[in-house]
């Protein structure tokens, strides 16, 4: 095997060096804008179109000259002829003349000569005698009235849109690498684009291993477990920016776990992802494996859970790599680690900006006493206290209360059910094995970039 320093690395080193295996990001492909929720820009986005394209009514009412409004008041309504009307979708046909209004929908153009828009709330129809029409309210609804009481003055622009307010043409409205929300997909759309540039997203080879792991719903036998592994890792994968592939779930045998890794480089995927066989015991063969498709970079990092954790890489050509990870097979141990080193590498793959690839620390408050292996970073499960309406709470310090998931037991790399209530994992640092309720902690919320 490839001699590899048996240090435990820190965090920081071990993610650095993932980090810097990793020439850059994917190609770049061109979707339509059903496709690019969640991808990446590759390239800068501009406006093709004015936003509002044109002058157009910021609500339902009759689009007027406010010189003809200036004297109305409740008391004293302005009588008005209407002449016409102008719908959403629809080009004025008219103007608006001297003591003439036309009846304008949210969203319509402005016809010519109006300069201001007299909310319906504000009128009355009326007939051509001027009298208000039989029982109708101030509203717009039924037939086009052939006058209208205006019963307050509005001043020039009042309820008017104008044509590039929001953006003018040709702007500079997205950079490259920005994530694709629902919000700015929404922008690049209004702005005219049909589609984007983005990079590809990540193939991501999932794999678990063990003799004992059954797929969900296979029967266990008297010595069997379930696979939860394999299925929260594509779920990681995906929600990181990947594109996962189960490649299944390989017993403890080199020829095995070989066998599929070969067929994932086949594949050319991006990076492989193996859980559990990474230790020291007699059927612990991914290292192994990983040695004989490509290199060993780093195994073991100080960290709990997680220790047990490899990092390699198969190179196909100049600046073209598959990356290899092997993570501990326990399920929480299997979470933290990829929190801590694979998703920053998928997120860099994707095309993330450098300072978005890690998530954001906040500052919490422990309300129950811990302790954890000496030497080694600490990665807690915590749940933050909450006010009746489900909002996290924080201390006079801006500090968010936290307390161990599922208690004391809840911190076993076993437990599956404490994690699944986390709200942040609480770092303890290296050179601390003991904190009292009442101390500080760094927090990494798991809902949240």
């Amino acid at each position: 095997m490839t001699a590899v320093s048996n240090r435990l690395l820190s965090v920081e080193e071990a993610r650095e060096a993932i980090l810097a295996a990793i020439p850059g990001p994917t190609d770049d492909e061109v979707v339509y804008l059903s496709e690019a929720r969640g991808r990446i820009l590759a390239e800068d986005v501009m406006s093709l179109t004015a936003l509002p394209p044109w002058d157009n009514s910021a609500m339902d009412g009759y689009a007027v000259r406010a010189a003809d409004v200036a004297a109305a008041g409740e008391a004293s309504p302005v009588l008005l002829d209407v002449i016409g009307e102008v719908r959403a979708g629809q080009a004025p046909e008219q103007e608006v003349e001297r003591g003439a209004a036309i009846r304008i929908a949210t969203g319509a153009p402005i016809p010519p000569r109006a300069d201001a828009v007299v909310q319906v709330e504000l009128t009355t129809p009326a007939d051509a005698d001027g009298s208000p029409a039989g029982d109708r309210g101030r509203d717009a609804t039924g037939p086009l009235p052939p006058r209208i009481l205006v019963h307050a003055a509005v001043a020039r622009g009042t309820a008017i849109r104008r044509a590039g307010d929001d953006l003018p043409e040709a702007t500079h409205i997205l950079s490259t690498g920005t994530r694709l929300s629902p919000a700015v997909i929404a922008l690049a759309a209004g702005a005219g684009n049909e589609t984007l540039r983005v990079h590809r997203l990540p193939k991501i080879a999932i794999m678990a291993t063990g003799d004992e792991v059954r797929a969900a719903g296979r029967d266990l036998g008297p010595a069997g477990i379930p696979d939860a592994n394999g299925p929260g890792l594509t779920a990681l994968a995906e929600e990181a920016g990947g594109s996962a592939l189960n490649y299944g779930i390989a017993r403890d045998r080199i020829e095995d776990v070989r066998a599929r890794l070969r067929a994932a480089r086949a594949g050319e995927v991006d990076a492989m992802i193996v859980s559990g066989g990474v230790s020291v015991g007699p059927y612990d063969v991914v290292r192994a494996a990983f040695e004989e498709i490509g290199r060993i970079e780093l195994w073991r990092v100080a960290v709990q859970p997680g220790k047990p954790f490899v990092f390699g890489v198969v190179d196909r050509g100049p600046d073209d790599r598959t990356l290899l990870f092997g993570l501990p097979g326990n399920p929480v141990s299997t979470f933290v680690t990829f929190e801590l080193f694979v998703r920053p590498a998928i997120r860099r793959l994707a095309g993330w900006p450098s300072d978005r690839l890690v998530r954001s620390v906040d500052r919490g408050v422990l309300r129950d006493d811990v302790s954890k292996a000496s030497g080694r970073r600490a990665f807690l499960r915590v749940v933050a206290d909450r006010d009746p309406h489900g909002a996290t709470v924080r201390d006079a310090d801006g500090r968010v209360p936290v307390r161990l998931a599922g208690g004391g037991r809840g911190q076993g790399s076993h437990v599956l059910s404490a994690l699944a209530i986390a709200d942040a994992l609480a770092i303890v640092p290296e050179s601390v094995d003991r904190l009292a309720a009442g101390s500080p902690v760094d927090l990494w919320w798991l809902d949240r970039d």
